[in-house]
């Protein structure tokens, strides 16, 4: 084989450090950005905050960043045991869902502050209630060996006599005795503490309901011992097994709906995660346009007292100094490139669903990133990362910018629907039907086909799964 040299011109992308840290920037949550912008303000001594507020949200002494978006901040209107769950009887779940504890705290006095339940765990609260109780050293023991044995549902799933053998032998505690304190325990507070199963957590609960109370009896039967034949809504059989009609039964049933299958569960001591909208999205002179949030923007410059001394100093005497005055700038600089190329998506994104700010989901059209990308003349990768994680705050309610995207199914008229659209039609004909006789999938099929969308019954099951919507037999309801 002949070796011969040859001479070749060719292109090609290298990613700069700059570069690199423009496309991580994009990509990460707003959370994110202030966490990088804190390490950065940590290690970079070129760099600070801003003291003022002024209109222009960065700038760099040294660079001449600035930036164009300079909309006033957000008004604040802006600102805004047992495995079974109750979606398995077919009761929405927010009918489970207990109220929550209002209680006042005084602030005018604040060397005696209140202690509220809703600060305390579910054990702490357990204890406090036996230490103010009436029980003696040893049965003040024991249960307090149950209360920690409970779950973040408030539910005693142990084995009993599992418990006495894992038990010290000179403790001297028998079955008996932990038998008699859990009966203590589920009469300290609130009612269903300590059950060990979903039906005797109901059923403690309807006990310490007023006796006078219509149906309690019924419904105590009902959910002792037939809360299987209810999850599975044969009504026909509970009315022969329970002997009464179709107005008790569905008094009994109501009743049920009323409690709380989880009286641990308010007790929990889990933060929400909050969300910072990166566009707020408003309605000036019947257009929908989008506004970078001030208050998700970190406020940066360049320290002008070092730099200053940089510029005094021999290059070859500052050598680090140097670098970091770069690092400063390309912070700056892909900050500004980040919330530009942030807003101009979200402004492509509002243009194209107009009809969903002013209709909600039904008005959703079918979107794609390729779409966007085209029209901004960015590459697809680009759209998805200045989407993802990416939030915008509505009249509607704050939604994450891949929300808009879906694809479509073709209608007879040859447009498109969107998926969203269909899954909102799919709930408006869930909610309008008669309980007593719920909407079948085909059903379903049938009507959006006679409104000119033409769905497959799969499809309509898989979107009313998606929607967390029970099936039919589920639904149906005496």
């Amino acid at each position: 084989m002949k070796h011969t040299l040859q001479l070749r011109t060719s292109q090609q992308l290298t990613l700069t450090p700059q570069l690199q840290q423009a496309i991580r920037l994009l990509q990460l949550s707003t959370q994110d950005v202030q966490q990088e912008v804190a390490r950065m303000l940590d290690e970079n001594p070129m760099l600070e905050l801003a003291d003022d507020y002024a209109p222009a949200i960065f700038t760099g002494e040294a660079s001449n960043v600035q930036t164009a978006e300079t909309a006033p901040a957000p008004s604040s209107d802006d600102r805004g045991s047992d495995d079974r769950t109750p979606d398995d009887f077919g009761i929405e779940a927010a009918d489970w869902e207990s109220r929550d504890r209002a209680r006042s705290v005084d602030d005018e006095d604040e060397s005696y502050p209140e202690h509220s339940a809703g600060q305390l765990s579910l054990r702490e609260h357990l204890h406090e209630q036996l230490a103010a109780g009436a029980l003696d050293g040893r049965d003040r023991i024991i249960v307090g060996l149950l209360i920690e044995a409970l779950d973040e549902n408030g539910y005693f799933a142990q084995d009993l006599a599992e418990l006495v053998e894992l038990l010290p032998t000179e403790l001297e505690i028998t079955l008996d005795d932990l038998e008699t304190a859990l009966v203590q325990l589920q009469h300290l507070d609130l009612p269903g503490l300590g059950a060990r199963n979903l039906g005797e957590c109901l059923v403690l609960q309807l006990k310490a309901l007023p006796e006078d109370t219509p149906q309690r009896e019924l419904a105590i039967r009902l959910a002792g011992s037939h809360l299987d034949t209810l999850a599975a809504h044969d009504f026909n059989k509970l009315k022969k097994l329970l002997h009464c009609t179709d107005v008790e039964l569905r008094a009994a049933q109501h009743l049920i709906v009323g409690l709380n299958p989880k009286p641990g569960a308010e007790f929990d001591r889990s933060v929400a995660d909050y969300v910072v909208p990166d566009v707020i999205v408003e309605k000036h002179k019947n257009k929908w346009r989008a506004r970078l949030n001030v208050e998700a923007m970190p406020k940066l410059r360049v320290n002008s007292m070092y730099a200053n001394i940089l510029q005094q100093r021999d290059n070859g005497n500052a050598s680090q100094l140097s670098v970091q005055l770069q690092e400063a700038k390309w912070l700056i600089k892909n900050l500004q490139q980040r919330f530009e190329t942030i807003l101009r998506v979200a402004q492509a994104i509002v243009e194209r669903q107009e009809k969903f700010f002013e209709h909600g989901e039904i008005g959703m059209r079918p979107l794609v990133l390729r779409e966007i990308a085209d029209e901004l003349e960015l590459h697809e990768s680009t759209i998805s990362r200045g989407t993802t994680q990416k939030f915008m705050l509505t009249p509607r309610g704050i939604y994450e910018f891949k929300h808009f995207f879906g694809s479509g199914l073709a209608t007879e008229s040859g447009g498109t629907c969107s998926s969203a659209a269909i899954r909102e039609l799919i709930r408006q004909l869930v909610s309008a039907e008669n309980t007593r006789k719920p909407l079948t999938d085909s059903r379903m099929s049938e009507i959006l086909a006679q409104q000119g969308i033409v769905v497959a019954r799969r499809t309509i099951a898989k979107y009313r799964e998606a929607l967390h919507i029970l099936p039919v037999n589920l639904r149906k309801s005496l």
